[in-house]
């Protein structure tokens, strides 16, 4: 099983026995190139799981979708059905809807509200359409299960949208300079802050309901006959 994530926080919350990890920085082509070099080493299933943006007002921060589908760039990417199906049933809260895939960061209400009209999606994501197109020309299974961090009326401050290294790590440095050239951006960067980590405290309930394999039935399956 191999989890795509953006942030390393989002990795840390899934790697366990059976679940490898990539966390890609919000770069698509260098994500691409380590989903594909993990599967030579042998994978059975994607994931992509990490935060998403809201595109629809009555999603909150905290809120867990599982896809249906992911659309990118005029392409629709099917997930497993009963992949989804089985984190639905061990997720009661969690809802089902599209996400769209985008290789930039969608930061504003109004661009927000485009892509939803454009798309039909509920939410958005930076790394879901790599990792779906990955599994559609290798076969592979695929799921997305996503936490809302970003809801659809808040625009990002620069300081959020250089936040992110190529490992998925928090630049700090850069934080802290685009704060420094505009210290009113800091009251919305602190919202950002809260309620990314309610979305990933969120996303860490719904992976321990999910449990090994991340609620794929074969895997799931194979954790009990070897019990």
């Amino acid at each position: 099983m191999l989890a795509v994530c953006g942030l390393a926080a989002e990795a840390r919350l899934v790697a366990g026995t059976g679940v490898r990890t990539v966390a890609g920085g919000g770069r698509a082509g260098a994500l691409a190139v380590a989903i594909e070099r993990e599967i030579e080493a042998g994978v059975d299933a994607i994931v992509s799981i990490g935060v998403a943006g809201a595109l629809v007002p009555h999603l909150k921060p905290g809120a867990l979708l599982v896809a249906d589908r992911v659309v990118a760039a005029g392409e629709t990417f099917e997930v497993d059905a009963v992949w989804a199906a089985a984190m639905l049933a061990r997720i009661p809260t969690a809802i089902s809807a599209t996400l769209a895939g985008s290789e930039t960061i969608v930061a504003d209400p109004f661009a927000k509200a485009r892509l939803h009209d454009a798309s039909g999606a509920s939410a958005v994501d930076m790394e879901s359409q790599v990792a779906a197109r990955i599994a559609k020309a290798r076969g592979l299974p695929f799921a997305a299960l996503r936490a809302i961090a970003d809801p659809l009326k808040r625009t990002l401050p620069p300081a959020a949208t250089v936040a992110m290294r190529a490992d998925g790590t928090i630049d700090l440095p850069a934080v802290l300079w685009a704060i420094a050239t505009r210290p009113s951006q800091l009251p919305e960067l602190l919202r950002i802050g809260s309620d990314t980590r309610r979305a990933l405290r969120s996303l860490g309930r719904g992976c321990r309901l999910l449990g090994g394999g991340l609620g794929y039935p074969d895997l799931d399956e194979l954790s009990l006959d070897v019990v």
